[in-house]
């Protein structure tokens, strides 16, 4: 079974949007594209935590962790190594935390404004990309690129969301 944690501590983020709903929906669609969509059937409970924070704080984290001085829109943090995944069960406590995800809000609504689509439309696709890093999906080559953002388009097909990379030329 998969669970959401979500936890809204920057101002700003709109209460007009049911985050905690679009990032479980999102995060279904994202595993339901994956052959680690079984996972969601098993008696584990996985559990994904989404942290809806601002760019001060996703700046500090990705300077820590990446070794990058700037604010981005999101960042993941998968806590099982992808050659695992298939092999999870419950821990003491009855769940598997499978990693933290983390957006920031100033980054993600001047996307949002630039590409001219709805700020909940753009975390949605952040939240996808997120969640397949959890999976052990990542973007470092080409060829990994295309894989991971077939899955992204994909999921977000399945939310009836357009695909985000179409107006790239």
């Amino acid at each position: 079974m998969l669970e959401l944690a979500l936890i809204a501590e920057a101002d700003g983020w709109p209460d007009t949007v049911d985050w905690e709903d679009l990032a479980l929906r999102a995060a279904n669609a994202a595993f339901a594209r994956t052959p680690h969509d079984g996972l969601r059937r098993k008696r584990v409970s996985i559990e994904i935590s989404v942290k809806l924070s601002d760019d001060a704080e996703v700046q500090a984290l990705n300077r820590d962790y990446r070794g990058k001085d700037a604010p981005t829109n999101v960042l993941s943090f998968p806590m099982v190594p992808p050659d695992l995944l298939e092999t999870l069960c419950n821990s003491d406590d009855g769940e598997v935390l499978l990693g933290d995800i983390v957006l920031a809000r100033e980054t993600c609504v001047r996307e949002a404004e630039e590409k001219g689509i709805p700020l909940a439309n753009h975390v949605t696709h952040l939240i996808v990309h997120g969640v397949l890093h959890l999976l052990g999906y990542d973007h470092m080559v080409d060829e990994e690129a295309e894989a991971m953002e077939a899955l992204e388009i994909e999921a977000l097909a399945a939310l009836g969301l357009p695909d985000p990379y179409a107006d790239r030329g």
